[in-house]
């Protein structure tokens, strides 16, 4: 069993966070949602209602065994927030399990640690992937090492099968 973080705010694509949490839990794994409190309520695009857990003040990335950030807007107004870049570049310099789906690897653009790294992403996201020094493909699902990234709702199924064989590990 593997502690999970989730890191998310509002407007994050609903099932983007449901079907890989579910699929997690389906298999034991323990999931702590996180936003900037704890408490605090948060809304999907869809409708989605979700609590946070914890807040980011309140956890250390060596708390948790993997990181899942799902997609929609939630990315996009999450790295404009410095204590969650730290949080995610955390997990990639030390190459612990690090999953995100659609807009989710935009978060990566401002660890500066993209260079290199194989990833693909919403079709919108993939040029700036590209111009900070990711190799991007357009595959369902790219797995780089312990780096799992999809594009679209439509992959979910492939990603949370990457997702189990990486923590499988």
């Amino acid at each position: 069993m593997s502690k999970i973080a989730v890191i998310v705010t509002n407007d994050v694509e609903d099932i983007e966070f449901t079907s890989p949490v579910d699929a997690l839990k389906a298999e034991g794994n323990e999931i702590v949602v996180i936003e900037n409190q704890a408490g605090n309520k948060i809304t999907g695009k869809h409708g989605l209602k979700i609590i946070a857990d914890k807040g980011i003040a309140d956890v250390s990335p060596d708390d948790f065994d993997g990181l899942l950030i799902p997609g929609g807007f939630s990315p996009d107004q999450l790295r404009a927030d410095d204590r969650f870049v730290q949080f995610v570049k955390a997990f990639l310099l030390d190459n612990k399990p690090t999953f995100a789906i659609c807009h989710g690897p935009q978060i990566f653009i401002q660890t500066g640690l993209t260079k290199g790294r194989s990833m693909t992403a919403f079709l919108s996201v993939r040029p700036d992937l590209y111009y900070a020094g990711a190799k991007v493909e357009n595959k369902s699902v790219v797995v780089d090492q312990n780096l799992v990234t999809s594009r679209t709702p439509d992959d979910l199924e492939d990603f949370n099968h990457a997702i189990a064989k990486v923590l499988a590990k």
